[in-house]
């Protein structure tokens, strides 16, 4: 893959500013957390560094594997590390690179080897080689082939010639250091393969591999170029993309009704800002933005989606009025009607680029803001124009937006007027609790009145307030918010909590630190449970990413041995308390269980015979929360010493929101897909 280009990249391309030790002293500024985000974090930090080689033209070969021990493995068949000795450091370009921070090829313009990069200050591969226990950096280039090891930032030996090769590339390796990553350590291959999926689509033509090899200990050759090359049968997906925005575009709506037939898309360079939108509306009342800065992905936007909406609101508000499709009386769009159904990717490329955080979460570079503006204005000026039939059905959707708008504010005015939403009135189905301080508060949200009944009495009334709800509450999937505040359960929900919702939300205002999901451990409860969760992630999703939704995990099974009783929480931790005592005892409980099922007529003589046959040992399966009393479901599930609590987070975002589309969403094809595909993998409870 070299070329002329290639010629400018050496030794004195590398700029040195600062040592390594702030890293391990405080990783957290530069990876953002040291828990499993942070973790995958070293990934990206490698893999962008050979993605800027793509980018450069440099390189279209990369590849990221797993290896046993859960090191991680970084190929690219681009130039490779300079490894002659740098003129300030006097050691090799390569041993600068991996050991000092703020040494990178990403200073000084295009003489430096990138006219752009994701990298910031060239951080990225000294940083998780601080954080590491061992990092190898291999290079192949000039017909030869270099080596050096670390420990924790350190280098183990001097940059050594270790042969000849007939490759060009770079290889690093690295193992997290657990004292650092006290949360583990263990790579997520889903997370991996999501995160690069999006690279595949930034970058055209660019090949990326992912490779899980951690269950192919001693069969794997490091010496090899590219693991793949093997011949192994190893779980890898590989992803290559000729169409870029576009195809991830389709990607992001393959599962959805879209309403513009044609995808829009422009590609220009304004002001020395690279600018590349793509853009489809879909029958949804969400909208999805996904923005990306030198293909580094920005979570919290920034400036580059600031022009973005600022263009679109201008530009759907401009077309309206000029074709008179808009009446007067109605208003002006704002940016939240012309956002509703939106799926647009927006990537910018910079030469010096700002991002406000070492994670590049939000991008900070205010040149970005104008070029997209103007880019990006004059270009859907024109589709729409051109497209009457797309830009019918983009503005009709606005509209329909703006009458949801108006009749939600209507909905929520008209609750607020009662004092509802503002806590002046709780709803009497809520047993509330005695303390006023919302970081000891806890909500469990039970279903049906019977739980609720029984999870009130049982309850620590100073901390703990109870909410049941009647059936199953409205899908919001596919509602409006006038809709919702019109769904009684839903309400009370909205009411007890505190926050408002929609524009009104305020999380400062969250009556409850905890939010606990407690619902029955059959279909029905588990289909509760989806909707309230859907709910809570399409118009709360602050309390998801803040941590304050929990769900309940109340026990299977009540074990009485004589005077003795324990809760199992699953068949396996039955069969591990019961199975003890008595070598057939797992065939004699299964048989007790149908015993109880069959519910024969004479209880009594059932019960003795169940007895008889477990040997004094008494399951009882429970199918709802009513089925205990308060006594227990204390014990079990509410009684924070004893309980179990799984806590809901949002690994990736974007494969929440598609699977939430998926299955909670209007389309029947992708879900009846979804089903015929998993059905073999349900666990049926009949």
């Amino acid at each position: 893959m070299a070329t002329e280009k290639s010629k400018k990249y050496g030794a004195e391309s590398i700029s040195v500013l600062e040592g390594l030790e702030p890293v391990r002293r405080r990783p957290g500024m530069y990876i953002g957390t040291t828990g499993i985000d942070g973790l995958h974090h070293l990934v990206w930090e490698i893999f962008d560094n050979s993605r800027d080689e793509a980018m450069g033209g440099f390189c279209n070969h990369i590849e990221v594997a797993i290896l046993p021990g859960n090191r991680i493995r970084v190929v690219d068949n681009g130039r490779g590390i300079p490894t002659d000795i740098h003129p300030k450091t006097k050691v090799s370009a390569l041993e600068t690179v991996m050991t000092t921070l703020h040494a990178g090829g990403k200073f000084g313009g295009e003489d430096s080897g990138y006219k752009v990069s994701g990298g910031l200050h060239g951080v990225g591969a000294s940083v998780v080689n601080a954080l590491s226990t061992y990092t190898k950096a291999e290079v192949h280039h000039d017909g030869a082939y270099f080596i050096q090891e670390y420990a924790q930032g350190k280098k183990k030996y001097a940059v050594k010639k270790a042969g000849k090769s007939d490759k060009n590339g770079t290889i690093i390796t690295f193992e997290p250091d657990k004292e650092i990553f006290k949360e583990g350590t263990v790579f997520n291959y889903s997370t991996i393969v999501s995160h690069l999926r999006q690279q595949a689509y930034l970058v055209k033509g660019l090949k990326i591999v992912i490779i899980d090899a951690r269950e192919y200990e001693g069969k794997i050759d490091e010496d090899a170029f590219y693991i793949k090359d093997l011949g192994l049968e190893m779980p890898s997906t590989t992803f290559y993309f000729e169409g870029g925005l576009v195809s991830l575009v389709k990607y992001y709506t393959q599962s959805q009704k879209v309403l513009n037939d044609h995808i829009f898309y422009v590609e220009k360079e304004q002001d020395n800002v690279g600018v590349e939108i793509a853009l489809q509306y879909v029958d949804d009342i969400s909208d999805k933005i996904v923005p990306f800065a030198n293909n580094i992905y920005n979570p919290e936007g920034g400036t580059h989606v600031t022009g973005f909406k600022t263009a679109l609101t201008r530009l759907l508000n401009t077309y309206s009025k000029k074709n008179n499709i808009l009446k007067e009386s109605e208003g002006g769009f704002t940016g939240e009607d012309v956002l509703e159904g939106l799926v647009v990717v927006i990537s910018v490329k910079l030469r010096e680029i700002q991002f406000e955080g070492q994670t590049k979460a939000k991008l900070g570079s205010m040149e970005a803001q104008g070029a997209v503006a103007t880019v990006f204005g004059d270009a859907f000026g024109a589709f729409l124009e051109e497209r009457p039939d797309d830009a019918k059905a983009i503005i009709s959707k606005a509209i329909l937006a703006l009458k949801a708008r108006k009749a939600a504010k209507a909905a929520k005015d008209s609750i607020l007027r009662k004092g509802a939403l503002e806590g002046m009135t709780l709803p009497g189905k809520l047993a509330d609790c005695q303390t006023k301080s919302a970081e000891e508060s806890e909500l469990f949200i039970v279903e049906g009145d019977s739980a609720g009944g029984t999870a009130k009495t049982g309850r620590d009334r100073r901390t703990q307030a109870i909410l049941p709800l009647r059936g199953k509450i409205l899908n919001i999937e596919r509602a409006r918010l006038d809709k919702m505040l019109a769904s009684e359960q839903i309400k009370n929900l909205v009411v007890a909590m505190g926050t408002a919702i929609g524009d009104t939300f305020d999380i400062s205002k969250l009556r409850y630190h905890k939010v606990i999901i407690a619902t029955d451990a059959d279909v029905d409860g588990a289909h509760i449970r989806t909707l309230i969760l859907t709910l809570f992630y399409r118009y709360f999703k602050p309390l998801l990413d803040g941590g304050f939704i929990y769900i309940a995990q109340p026990p299977l099974y009540k074990i009485q041995k004589g005077k003795d009783i324990s809760y199992a929480y699953s068949d396996e931790e039955k069969v591990k308390m019961v199975g003890k005592d008595a070598p057939e005892l797992e065939e004699l409980v299964e048989a007790a269980e149908e015993d109880q099922r069959e519910q024969a007529t004479d209880e009594e003589e059932a019960e003795e015979e169940t007895k008889a046959r477990t040997k004094k040992t008494h399951i009882q399966r429970y199918k709802g929360l009513g089925e205990m009393n308060a006594e227990e479901l204390w014990e079990t599930t509410m009684d924070p010493a004893r309980r179990l609590l799984k806590q809901v987070s949002i690994d990736d975002a974007s494969d929440a929101d598609k699977v939430f589309d998926m299955l909670m969403g209007s389309d029947v094809l992708p879900r009846k897909s979804f089903i015929q595909t998993h059905a073999k993998m349900a666990e049926l409870d009949i």
